[in-house]
């Protein structure tokens, strides 16, 4: 038996999620494989787990663990298998934990809006605890993290007279964006995205934005963006090398949800009010207008040196993957 061999034979008797000590250890018990080359035998089989992985052997898939580490399982048992049990906790001492430091979800934020920003996207967080019955967790269901406007661009005015006779409907887009830190598992990839589907309903297009996406997810996000239309867009630590992985599909603003959030959230229901005006403004009065809602929506990064000192501030993984201590 190979050692290629033993990983899979390994795999295949533990049917869960498993570190590569683990099955290393399983391997050695069931006497599957012998060693005779190498002190760090260990490193051997992360090693080899870690070239099956990259070479998209169709056999394995792996998915980050709570730690820095990855944890391995065989495809056709990833309906079986449930990752909420299966996904060990590092054992960490209290000192360890009182310096572990990471990231929150809302510190994408301003990677979000910086990416938004540069595709001329206006964008504003939208604070679930601040709206009126904010401790009614139906509620979370409603409200997105992130909403983004995006006006039709018009530089001759003959087109801006033009547009004025037109629906005003059509000159501008809404765009709701529910974030999450990273998704590795098809049941995370799940839960987010039917969140996204509730939270983005009143929306022209709806987006679920993550910094880090398993690539063993690829399938299963295509198709569920073809069934339910929400897009998915890779964020990354430096926004603007940010992509779309699939796009949103195009619906009807729903005004009755949008009346709804515009009256338990009083942020919202500004950003709304704001279009509205820069819609039905005059020529004359543009401007200040439009640097009004700029001055309302949310920051963004005007250099790189600026993000990579924010990343660094916040703990976020940046460009190598490496996190600051």
């Amino acid at each position: 038996m190979t050692i290629k061999e033993a990983i899979l034979k390994s795999l295949e008797d533990l049917q869960k999620t498993s570190t590569h000590n683990e099955i290393y250890k399983h391997i050695i018990y069931n006497k599957y494989y012998t060693f005779t080359k190498g002190k760090t035998p260990e490193r051997t089989i992360s090693s080899l787990l870690g070239t099956l992985s990259k070479n998209n052997d169709s056999r394995i898939k792996r998915i980050k663990g709570n730690g820095n580490y990855y944890l391995y399982y065989l495809s056709k048992y990833e309906n079986d298998i449930n990752f909420e049990e299966n996904t060990i906790e590092p054992k960490i001492t209290k000192k360890e934990q009182k310096n572990k430091q990471t990231y929150n979800e809302r510190d994408l934020h301003k990677l979000l809006s910086s990416y938004l920003k540069n595709k001329n996207i206006y964008s504003k967080t939208i604070l679930h605890e601040e709206s009126k019955n904010s401790k009614d967790d139906h509620q979370k269901w409603i409200h997105p993290d992130m909403i983004g406007i995006e006006f039709l661009q018009l530089s001759s005015q003959v087109n801006k007279a033009f547009m004025k006779i037109l629906n005003k409907a059509d000159t501008f887009k809404i765009t709701s964006y529910e974030i999450k830190k990273e998704i590795n598992t098809d049941y995370e990839l799940k839960k987010s995205y039917f969140q996204a589907v509730s939270n983005s309903s009143w929306a022209n297009y709806g987006y679920l934005v993550a910094l880090e996406i398993s690539d063993n997810l690829k399938d299963e996000m295509e198709r569920l963006n073809q069934s339910f239309g929400i897009g998915i867009i890779e964020l990354k630590s430096n926004p603007y090398e940010s992509k779309i992985l699939f796009g949103a599909r195009y619906k009807e603003l729903d005004f009755k949800t949008i009346d709804k959030l515009c009256k338990v959230n009083e942020k919202y229901e500004k950003f709304i009010e704001l279009t509205e005006r820069i819609l039905t403004i005059d020529e004359r009065n543009y401007k200040s207008i439009e640097k009004e809602l700029e001055d309302f929506c949310d920051k963004y990064f005007i250099s790189d040196s600026e993000i990579e000192k924010y990343c660094k501030e916040k703990f976020i993984p940046y460009d190598n993957g490496e996190v600051y201590e």
